[in-house]
C-alpha cells in the first residue's frame, strides 16, 4: 500500500535502507542545512535532535526522481505520465471532523521559535526561515483550494514574512488589501513528495485543486479537516499546520536569502503573516527542504516536464520524452527527445518549448537514440551532429525568469534552440557503434 503520510513512508524508507537516520545533534543555523546538502537534497535524513528543541525534523523527501516515483508506487519512467493523468483524472478529498493534526493547538500568546525549529541555511541570510510550508489559500468565490510552496521569513513572535511570486496570489491579496481586509492562510509541513509535487502545478494552466491531484497520485481521497482559526482545509495527517492571515498594507524587509539558482536574492519589502494558531501531531516531526538543493529543484522539473511533453506533442507528434535537468537550476535548460519524421522537426520542437514556458533559455532537440537522462550523451549527440550556422538559432529579447541573474540585469531574456538531431536518409552515417554481447566483468577478474 502506498504511504500516504509522511510517518509511515519514513517508516517504509528506513525497513528498506533507504532513510538515514541521524542520532547526532545538529544545530539549525547552518549545521542542519549543512548536513543535508551534502547529499545535495537527494537523501532522505530523519534528524531526531535538533539543538534546543525536542522534535525531529526530516528533510530529503522529494530530490530523487526514483525515489518520488516510488513515494507514489510507480516506475520512474511512469512519473510523468503518472502526474498528467492525475491532473485529468483528480480525486477529491475527504473532510473530516477531526483528525491527527489538531492533536495539540496553541493559540493566544506565543513565539513561534519556542515550538519547532526554524533553519539558517546559508551565511548571506537575512535571517532563520520556514522554506518548506505548503501554503493553502482559496480562491476569491471561497470555492476553490489551492496549495503552493512560499518562505517565510521568522520576524519574532508569531510574525513572519511571505515571499509571493504567483501573478494570481499577488493579485488576489492586492483584492484584501483594496478591502482593508487580512487574507486567510494556512502552512502545512510534514508532507508526502505527492503533496509537495502537486503543489508546483501551474493554477493559470490547470485551475486544478492540488489537493485532489495529490491523491490521484497517491491512488486514494486525502483527508482534510478545517482550521481552528480560519475559514481553511489542510491534511488531517499533516504533522504541523500553521493558520494565520497576511496583513493589508503592512511590509518588513526581507532577504538577502539563497535562492534557487544558488545566488542570494534581492532585500526587499514583503508581506506580513500573522499566525492566529499551530496544530500539531503528538510527536510531530517538522520539515524543511535545503534551499537550492535538488529537493527543491526536482518538483519544479518534474511539473514543467509534464507541460512540456504536452505541448511540444500538439506540434511534434513524434516527441518522446523530455527532461528538464537539475544543471538547468529546473527551469532554464530542456532536453526533448523526439522520433525525426520530417525536416524541421527538430527546430518546431524547440519553438514549441519556448512557447510552453517563458523560463526556457535553452533547448537542445536528440533524435531517439540518445538518453536525455545522461549529460554526456546529450554533449556527445550536440558534438556529432551539430552545425551552429544551420542547427543553433537564437531568440534575443524575449521574456524570462525574473528569478534568473542575468535576466534582471537587462529585464529580458535571450533564447537559444540547438537542433541536434541527424538529416533524415542519413541512418546509417549516424548509426551508433555497439557490442553485440554482453559480459560480466567479475567473470574475467576471478
Amino acid at each position: 500500500m502506498i504511504p500516504v503520510t509522511m510517518r509511515a513512508l519514513l517508516d517504509d524508507w528506513e525497513n528498506r535502507g533507504i532513510l538515514y537516520r541521524v542520532k547526532k545533534e545538529v544545530d539549525p543555523r547552518y549545521e542542519l542545512g549543512a548536513v543535508i546538502n551534502s547529499k545535495n537534497g537527494t537523501q532522505p535524513f530523519l534528524f531526531e535532535k535538533i539543538k534546543g528543541y525536542q522534535s525531529a525534523m526530516a528533510a530529503g523527501l522529494g530530490g530523487d526522481r526514483d525515489l518520488v516515483a516510488d513515494s507514489i508506487g510507480v516506475e520512474t519512467s511512469e512519473l510523468i505520465p503518472k502526474l498528467i493523468d492525475s491532473i485529468v483524472n483528480p480525486v477529491p478529498t475527504t473532510l473530516k471532523e477531526i483528525g491527527p493534526v489538531q492533536e495539540n493547538l496553541v493559540t493566544g500568546d506565543f513565539d513561534l521559535a519556542d515550538l519547532f525549529p526554524i533553519a539558517t541555511y546559508h551565511e548571506g541570510d537575512s535571517g532563520s526561515y520556514y522554506v518548506a510550508g505548503i501554503l493553502v489559500v482559496k480562491d476569491l468565490s471561497g470555492q476553490k483550494r489551492y496549495t503552493s510552496i512560499r518562505r517565510m521569513q521568522y520576524l519574532g513572535g508569531n510574525r513572519t514574512n511571505i515571499l509571493i511570486t504567483s501573478p494570481e496570489l499577488l493579485e488576489q491579496y492586492a483584492h484584501f488589501e483594496k478591502l482593508d481586509q487580512p487574507m486567510e492562510i494556512a502552512v502545512m509541513f510534514g508532507v508526502v513528495p505527492a503533496v509537495v509535487l502537486s503543489s508546483q502545478i501551474s493554477t493559470h494552466l490547470y485551475h486544478a485543486d492540488k489537493l485532489n491531484v495529490a491523491g490521484a497520485l497517491l491512488g486514494q481521497s486525502l483527508d482534510v479537516v478545517r482550521c481552528k482559526t480560519v475559514d481553511l482545509e489542510v491534511l488531517a495527517d499533516a504533522e504541523i499546520v500553521f493558520e494565520g492571515r497576511m496583513l493589508p498594507h503592512e511590509r518588513e524587509m526581507e532577504g538577502p536569502f539563497g535562492e534557487l539558482a544558488g545566488y542570494y536574492g534581492f532585500r526587499s519589502p514583503q508581506p506580513i503573516v500573522e499566525i492566529s494558531a499551530v496544530t500539531y501531531r503528538n510527536n510531530a516531526i517538522n520539515q524543511t527542504i535545503f534551499p537550492s538543493s535538488y529537493e527543491e529543484r526536482l518538483p519544479m522539473a518534474i511539473v514543467r516536464e509534464a507541460v512540456l511533453l504536452s505541448t511540444v506533442r500538439q506540434v511534434v507528434p513524434g516527441i518522446k520524452a523530455v527532461h528538464i535537468p537539475m544543471g538547468g537550476v529546473a527551469r532554464y535548460h530542456a532536453v526533448i527527445q523526439i522520433e525525426k519524421k520530417t525536416e524541421g522537426d527538430g527546430k518546431q520542437a524547440a519553438l514549441a518549448a519556448f512557447a510552453s514556458d517563458k523560463d526556457l533559455k535553452h533547448v537542445v532537440v536528440v533524435n531517439d537514440d540518445v538518453d536525455i537522462f545522461n549529460p554526456e550523451d546529450v554533449e556527445w549527440a550536440i558534438a556529432t551532429r551539430v552545425q551552429a550556422a544551420s542547427d543553433v538559432f537564437i531568440v534575443p529579447g524575449a521574456k524570462g525568469s525574473p528569478l534568473e541573474a542575468s535576466h534582471n540585469l537587462r529585464g529580458v531574456t535571450d533564447k537559444m534552440g540547438i537542433d541536434a538531431t541527424y538529416p533524415l536518409g542519413q541512418e546509417e552515417m549516424f548509426k551508433r557503434t555497439s557490442i553485440p554481447i554482453e559480459i560480466n566483468l567479475e567473470d574475467y577478474l576471478s
